[in-house]
Parts: C-alpha cells; sequence; structure tokens
C-alpha cells in the first residue's frame, strides 16, 4: 500500500468535494494495487500494516493530466521522416490503421510528459487523411504500448479543411475542395452503416475497413473531428447530426465566434494548440481566449499541446495562458484533469481522485498552470514513476517533501 499524508488535495471530484464541502487542504489519500482506496481528511492504519508513507507536506496533489489530443510517439522528436507515421498520405480513407501499432513509447516526450505530472494522453493519427483511424488513450510510462493502454480505440479521426485539400491537390485525386471532404466522408459513413446493418462482424462477409466504424456507430467512441475555421466546425456538426455520431471538436480555432451556437450543439471543444505560430489560412483567429469563451458559454472545454506542434510539457502552461485570457481557474484545472477524461471516455478511471480510480497522481509545488511550478512527484498506476530532486527518505521507507506553505 501507498499512503499520501498532509497533503493539499484538488480532487476534481464532485462526489469528494460535496462530502467534505470543499476541497481538502490537508488530507491523505490510500492506495492499493494501482487503485485509490480512501481520500479523506486523515486516514489511520495499524502500526503493522505494510504501507510506503509519503509526507506531501502540504503541496497540491491533484489527479494526473490528461492531453485529450496529440500524436506523441507517432511523429517522434529529432527522428524526421524515419520517426514520422503521423500519416498515411497516399489513400484519403483509412479507418482501420490503428495509433497502437505506431505509438513508440522510446520516444523523449513519454519522459517529458511524467515530467510534467501528465500521466495519460490520447494518441493518434494525423489530419492529412479525410479518415486518418483510430486513436487510443495510453500511459505514459512504460515500454510495451500494450501494457499501457487505458481505451483503445478512444476516437475515430476524421479531418476537415486546409489539410486534406493541401495534401492531395498535388496528387491529381480527390478531395481538393472542402465539399469533396464533406461528400467522401458521407459516402464512407454510409458504406460503413450499410455494413454494420447487415453484418455481425465475423464470416465471410468481415470486413476490416468498414468494422472498424462499428465502435463509432454503437456510440462507445466519438468521431475526433480536425476543425479551425467555423463553416469546417458546422460541416463536421452537420454530418454527425446526420449521422447520429458522437463527436469532439479539435483545434475549434474559430470556436469562439460562435459560442453560443457550439453550446446549443452540445459538442465538446479540445482547444489548441495555441502556443505556436498561425502558420495557415485557417488558423488565422486562434487564440487563447478562446477556451475561455467556449466555457463561459456552456461548451465543455479542454486544451492540447497538439504535440509536438507544441510540446507535450508545456500543456498546464498552455491551460494557464487561457487562464490569463478569461478561462476560469477552475475550468482550468478541470481542463486537463476531468473533462479531458470525460472526451477520453476514461472518467471511469482517471480525472479526478476518488475511491476506485486508478492511482494516477501529480504532486506539484505550486500552481501547475504557472511557470515556475515543479512537479515533484508522479504517479501511476500507483507506482512513483518521478520524482524531483528535492523528494528525500528517511531510510526507514518514509518519503518526504519539501516544505510548503500551501499552494495558490
Amino acid at each position: 500500500m501507498l499512503l499520501l499524508e498532509n497533503a493539499a488535495i484538488r480532487s476534481m471530484s464532485d462526489a469528494v468535494c460535496e462530502k467534505y464541502k470543499t476541497d481538502i487542504l490537508e488530507g491523505s489519500i490510500l492506495i492499493k494495487d494501482g487503485k485509490i482506496l480512501e481520500v479523506s481528511p486523515k486516514i489511520e492504519l495499524p502500526e503493522s500494516a505494510d504501507c510506503m508513507k509519503i509526507d506531501v507536506n502540504h503541496h497540491l496533489v491533484m489527479p494526473g493530466l490528461i492531453e485529450a489530443h496529440c500524436h506523441m510517439g507517432i511523429t517522434e522528436e529529432k527522428k524526421g521522416q524515419e520517426g514520422d507515421d503521423c500519416n498515411e498520405t497516399v489513400r484519403p480513407i483509412t479507418p482501420m490503421l490503428r495509433a497502437i501499432d505506431a505509438i513508440n513509447t522510446m520516444d523523449a516526450a513519454f519522459a517529458d510528459a511524467v515530467r510534467a505530472g501528465i500521466t495519460s494522453a490520447n494518441i493518434g493519427p494525423g489530419s492529412s487523411n479525410v479518415v486518418g483511424g483510430q486513436f487510443a488513450v495510453v500511459k505514459t510510462s512504460g515500454r510495451r504500448i500494450d501494457d499501457l493502454i487505458l481505451k483503445f480505440p478512444s476516437a475515430m479521426k476524421v479531418a476537415f479543411g486546409e489539410n486534406p485539400k493541401v495534401n492531395y491537390a498535388g496528387l491529381n485525386t480527390s478531395p481538393v475542395t472542402r465539399m469533396a471532404i464533406a461528400g467522401m466522408l458521407r459516402k464512407e459513413l454510409t458504406n460503413a452503416r450499410t455494413y454494420l446493418e447487415k453484418c455481425s462482424g465475423t464470416g465471410a462477409d468481415f470486413d476490416l475497413h468498414y468494422e472498424s466504424w462499428r465502435p463509432v456507430f454503437e456510440k462507445k467512441i466519438p468521431l475526433k473531428a480536425h476543425v479551425h475555421r467555423v463553416d469546417d466546425i458546422f460541416t463536421a456538426i452537420r454530418i454527425a447530426k446526420e449521422f447520429d455520431l458522437k463527436m469532439t471538436l479539435d483545434h475549434c480555432s474559430e470556436g469562439h465566434l460562435i459560442a453560443k451556437e457550439l453550446a446549443r450543439e452540445g459538442y465538446p471543444a479540445i482547444v489548441g494548440p495555441d502556443l505556436t505560430t498561425r502558420n495557415k489560412i485557417e488558423v488565422q483567429n486562434a487564440a487563447f481566449k478562446t477556451a475561455g469563451i467556449l466555457a463561459d458559454a456552456g461548451v465543455l472545454v479542454a486544451v492540447t499541446t497538439d504535440h509536438p506542434v507544441s510540446l507535450i510539457q508545456s500543456l498546464p502552461l498552455c491551460v494557464g495562458l487561457s487562464v490569463k485570457h478569461g478561462l476560469s481557474m477552475k475550468d482550468g484545472y478541470k481542463a486537463m484533469t476531468i473533462n479531458a477524461a470525460k472526451m477520453c471516455g476514461t472518467e471511469d478511471r482517471v480525472g479526478s481522485l476518488e475511491a476506485g480510480k486508478d492511482a494516477d497522481i501529480a504532486i506539484f509545488d505550486g500552481n501547475p498552470m504557472e511557470v515556475f511550478t515543479h512537479t515533484l512527484m508522479t504517479i501511476i498506476d500507483g507506482k512513483l514513476v518521478y520524482r524531483h530532486d528535492s523528494v528525500t527518505e528517511d531510510g526507514k521507507g518514509r518519503v518526504r517533501l519539501p516544505f510548503s506553505s500551501g499552494y495558490s
């Protein structure tokens, strides 16, 4: 067992906050077999209990951060073409591609994520194709991808706008217009629906291409729609409604211009990356204010780095800049924890600190959205996978963090 004591707990759990009327400013978390057993102001264990104890010393303890959209391990850092498996740019419709077959856990970005307190990430294909393939939510520490999977598939990537147009414009094949992107996606969805109505998923009629759509039509996973411009956002919504599908609006760069309409439609938005240049026409209105305007309108919001477009370890800073430009502090914490978990379909296991959930925990010496804050510890599945140099051990199995007067 593992016991965190003297912790300033930001649980991100409605149940915990309702039970104790607020966040627990000084409390404990008990962990066993990779799961959280208890979160409360005080946990007493018998002296005979086989338990490692960590004196958090009043530092901030919160759920491990979650990156809701990135390409970590698929577009590897420093590897060039040899390490880039993000886009199969020879066919515009590739639903059968699986992120788990291309994620290299040895990519340096995984270690950077752990050091930033990021414990899970939704990873998948890029946006060069109309249909890119299946995303996967994985833990960020480990060697074998099969052992890290939190949810697979977690989403089906589809893309609208500039990227598919630019990729195929020089290949003398569709799509080269937004009309073709929408038309090709409609045809694919129509064919997939027809197949699924006729085929049980086994036997002579089995088709891996269309079988990949089954969890989408069963509403087990959403479309993950790459959209920046207002017109592309509305086209994605139009198609999702036509086929009665779940969907997240990824990037949503001009979402602040239509915030009230998006709130009425009810699709969540994964906003960003804003910590990068406006290097394309369709991102000319990208801004850190988008997340706050959408959240204030009632849209469920998460924030993305879109790694490697901006670096995975900058996630809390991207959220902080969104807070600086209008996102509330409360919504900022939600954007990188429980909101992200809901959009990834993993809120039953991660995103908040409460009994029964995975013991994925980050400990900081301040607000993680502030640039000078350090990650002191990262815990994944109850295992300590990172600790800062300032963390000490007394030789008796008790770990102590440096003194803190409390977090802001």
